[in-house]
């Protein structure tokens, strides 16, 4: 359920912030684009919540 609503919350924000940045720039909106950068966001997301800062609230 964890994954699920990161990856929910990801596609939210990054689909909002696309829009308003390809209004503002007068380009269509490309949601291929929109979708990986939140496929990277969510992985970025993934391995910081896992990883990194898992491992430094344990020491």
């Amino acid at each position: 359920m964890r994954y699920l609503a990161t990856i929910l919350w990801a596609v939210l924000i990054t689909f909002v912030l696309s829009y308003v940045l390809s209004s503002m720039a007068g380009v269509a909106l490309d949601l291929v684009a929109t979708l990986v950068m939140a496929a990277i966001f969510s992985v970025v997301v993934f391995i910081l919540g896992d990883g990194l800062l898992r491992e430094q609230k344990d020491q």
